[in-house]
């Protein structure tokens, strides 16, 4: 027979029936409700354990405050917090001074090349600083370092140069610090018009006058925001003031906490000691909020004003040699040394034909275990942060975009708040949350995947908020009007005029999930090396080729997702991401 079997009409009619009532029903809440609760697990598990850990008797479990005492009375704590404050000060202040004249050249003058230079700037703030701060060892370490071999053969002093001091850390922090003190200056000059300057010149004021008597305090909460931002990123770094400054037996806050991890660990004072900093930081964002939100300083009416640029004649060319000096000291410079002692058989050595090789490369990828594991759990690891901080960021974004919900004021706060805490405080309280029953996941990829997730969280929901408030909101209304759900409607409706910010916010999770040090440095077991817990292993042991070869192969893969974005997104992805 070739016909179709009949189906009976009872049955016809039962179906449809079941379909209708199926079709009709909204699982919207039901997902809604699903993400909300991913969310306060994500974020509100770990923060309570952090908080009640740092409250606990270490093995009792009674309740106590000598932690607390413990850390403000302590000398070598308190040293440790001084230390720390003077870091972050001196990378602030570092990055002011270099960040405020090249976001002015940059944006407001004739310099040549404004545009390749903006470009290179953004593209060194994508090494991570834990591997600048390697290359600056390589190249200023005492005696051996490349930079005082070339003084020694100069001039005949072999300890020009020192990195392993308070102002060395200072130095590489602020390198790769400096650009959000110049991306945060730069958009506030981008609104600020030239009328003022121009009545300015016709008094007879010059351009350095106007300059500093008008437009720069006209973006003066932007500077200040800036300094404030690296002050932050300073005081929460780990890995480059930790091998730069423990060779000088200097300590940090960051530091001492990773030492409570040490054997024996003592979580409850690493808890205290993490909960002090956040409140610290919480204190300088709050700061940093009221500045913005200060309106004494600006001129806008709601549109940007007229913008000329600036003449500078032959002082183009002085701005245009400082630029290139930052670019080499934060881009070219540390990826020559890299590339250059990757490719040596002994790094102390010039590089000439009898001491090139390619083995440090092979022996990375291929013959030390740790490291070849390490290279796959960075891509899946950082891969999947990536999928679920996305995930997770578009529908909570949707959700407050949308005010879906009464509570959607409350809704965008929380995922920002990771935001304000450090990497490695983010870490200490994930592995008090999920190093226990019932949620044991140390010693788990997925403890390595929600660290990630809970870490960049902010980025996903902040990039996806901002695209669902660009987009009206009528065609999803007219599809809800005819009967989809608000699922369907998401899928069909919004996704497709999302897709390209996804994309783009899903490469940057990637990117930082695979530079991430600080969080990854207390959660990772031998099972579970990254990347750069490798490249910390690697240091501490003085394998330095080693270090730069897989340093290499971190920065192709960084390297190659931001090609990869621009052939996707276009040219001006970094800059839409900033």
């Amino acid at each position: 027979m070739t016909g179709q079997i009949p189906i009976p009409n009872s049955i016809r009619h039962s179906y449809l029936r079941f379909n209708q009532w199926r079709t009709g029903i909204d699982f919207s809440p039901f997902f809604w409700l699903l993400f909300v609760a991913t969310l306060l697990l994500l974020i509100g598990l770990p923060g309570f354990w952090l908080i009640f850990r740092s409250f606990t008797m270490t093995g009792s479990g009674a309740f106590t405050l000598s932690n607390y005492f413990e850390v403000f009375s302590n000398p070598r704590f308190r040293e440790a917090l001084l230390n720390s404050l003077i870091l972050a000060t001196g990378a602030g202040i570092f990055s002011v001074v270099i960040g405020v004249p090249l976001a002015w050249a940059v944006t407001r003058t004739n310099m040549p090349l404004r545009g390749l230079m903006r470009v290179l700037l953004l593209v060194a703030f994508s090494i991570p600083t834990f591997l600048g701060g390697v290359a600056w060892i390589l190249l200023a370490a005492p005696t051996s370092g490349w930079l005082n071999r070339v003084a020694a053969a100069l001039i005949g002093t072999e300890t020009l140069f020192n990195i392993h001091t308070m102002l060395g850390a200072i130095f590489v922090v602020g390198l790769y610090s400096f650009q959000y003190v110049f991306l945060m200056v730069s958009s506030a000059l981008e609104f600020v018009s030239s009328e003022l300057e121009d009545a300015a010149t016709i008094l007879g004021a010059g351009i350095w006058k106007s300059t500093l008597r008008i437009t720069l305090p006209l973006v003066l909460p932007a500077i200040v925001s800036g300094f404030i931002l690296a002050f932050l990123e300073a005081i929460a770094l780990f890995g480059s003031p930790t091998i730069i400054l423990v060779p000088a037996r200097i300590n940090i806050i960051t530091t001492e906490i990773w030492q409570q991890f040490q054997f024996p660990p003592n979580i409850e004072l690493a808890s205290a000691f993490a909960i002090c900093l956040i409140i610290l930081t919480a204190f300088l964002l709050y700061v940093q909020r009221q500045l913005l939100a200060r309106k004494g300083y600006t001129t806008l009416t709601g549109k940007a004003g007229r913008k000329r640029l600036i003449d500078l004649g032959a002082w183009r060319w002085l701005f245009l040699a400082f630029t290139l000096l930052i670019a080499t000291l934060s881009l070219f410079l540390p990826v020559y040394v890299l590339l250059r002692t990757a490719l040596s058989k002994s790094w102390g050595r010039p590089l000439d034909a009898t001491n090139l090789t390619l083995q440090w490369f092979d022996d990375v990828l291929f013959k030390q275990p740790f490291t070849n594991i390490a290279i796959k759990n960075t891509l899946i690891y950082a891969a999947g942060a990536a999928v679920l901080a996305m995930l997770i960021g578009i529908v909570i974004a949707y959700l407050t975009s949308r005010r879906l919900t009464r509570f959607y004021k409350v809704l965008e706060f929380i995922p920002m708040l990771p935001l304000a805490i450090p990497g490695i405080v983010i870490a200490v309280g994930i592995f008090a949350a999920y190093s226990r029953p019932p949620l044991l996941l140390y010693g788990t990829a997925l403890m390595l995947i929600v660290a990630f997730t809970t870490r960049f969280l902010p980025i996903a929901f902040s990039n996806s908020n901002n695209i669902f408030k660009s987009i009206n909101p009528e065609l999803e209304l007219a599809a809800r009007n005819l009967g989809a759900s608000q699922v369907a409607t998401v899928q069909k409706i919004t996704v497709p005029l999302v897709k390209r910010g996804l994309i783009s916010g899903w490469i940057l999770v990637f990117i930082l999930s695979v530079r991430e040090l600080s969080c990854a440095i207390l959660l990772y077991t031998n099972n579970t090396q990254v990347i750069s817990t490798a490249l910390f292993q690697l240091v501490t042991e003085g394998s330095y080729e080693r270090v730069a070869a897989l340093g290499i192969i971190m920065l192709v893969i960084v390297f190659t997702a931001i090609g990869s974005a621009y052939k996707l997104l276009g040219r001006d992805f970094m800059l839409e991401q900033s």
